[in-house]
């Protein structure tokens, strides 16, 4: 990491005052692992866009890390199209945080947390993505996470993508499931996560949120950050 960096963490935004301010708790976790100022943008919903802050940070160069669980349209499209349009001259943009290990970990400690049994039935509920190599980074993370727990999960969808998490919880009661656990696979409270909690399930989890293991990857994003997209 460049020590005269600048720190950026793009997530997605929401309308949601919680999940909004969910993702500046993180970004001051991640400062204070760091020592380091991590400025925050939103792609949709709210401002500041990316844009809007590399067009403010123009004298260092900028480590962009997105705030995603997986590949997708927000990482291949939108977040190299806000550095093309801020004009910034030296701006890496690292990977998204998943699939990654230590998400799988942060997901158990979120099933412990709200009281999964060995034995449940578990729903791995993402946001959604029409992106083929995103559904293949969500698959990756369900079958890292089977592998966790000892039985098969269930990979549903709280927007775009089939099945939808209400219909893969009433389709585990159908098949005679004694409980179903929901693991959210979002980043904070938000519309989808109010999804969630409507879907029918017996428990549902957190969020991933401050985890601690969350915010060692992003701060591990940012230390070891080399793939720069030209601007």
């Amino acid at each position: 990491m460049n020590p005269a960096a600048h720190l950026v963490l793009v997530a997605h935004g929401t309308r949601k005052q919680r999940g909004v301010a969910l993702v500046g708790d993180i970004a001051e976790q991640v400062a204070a692992t760091l020592g380091r100022q991590v400025h925050v943008a939103f792609v949709d919903v709210l401002g500041p866009t990316p844009a809007e802050v590399l067009r403010r940070l123009p004298d260092a160069p900028a480590l962009v890390v997105p705030a995603f669980l997986s590949r997708g349209y927000h990482v291949g499209v939108d977040i190299p199209e806000h550095v093309h349009a801020s004009g910034h001259p030296d701006v890496t943009v690292t990977d998204a945080l998943g699939p990654d290990p230590q998400l799988i970990r942060v997901l158990a400690d979120r099933l412990i947390e709200s009281g999964w049994q060995q034995g449940d039935s578990v729903v791995l509920a993402a946001a959604g993505t029409s992106d083929p190599a995103a559904q293949r980074d969500l698959h990756t993370t369900a079958t890292w996470l089977s592998a966790l727990t000892g039985s098969r999960v269930e990979l549903a969808f709280a927007a775009t993508g089939e099945p939808r998490v209400a219909d893969a919880v009433a389709d585990l009661r159908r098949r005679g499931r004694r409980r179903v656990v929901v693991a959210s696979y979002l980043l904070s409270e938000g519309l989808f996560q109010d999804r969630l909690r409507a879907s029918g399930a017996d428990v549902v989890t957190a969020p991933l949120g401050t985890h601690p293991g969350l915010v060692r990857l992003i701060a591990s994003r940012f230390r070891r950050a080399r793939v720069t997209v030209p601007a």
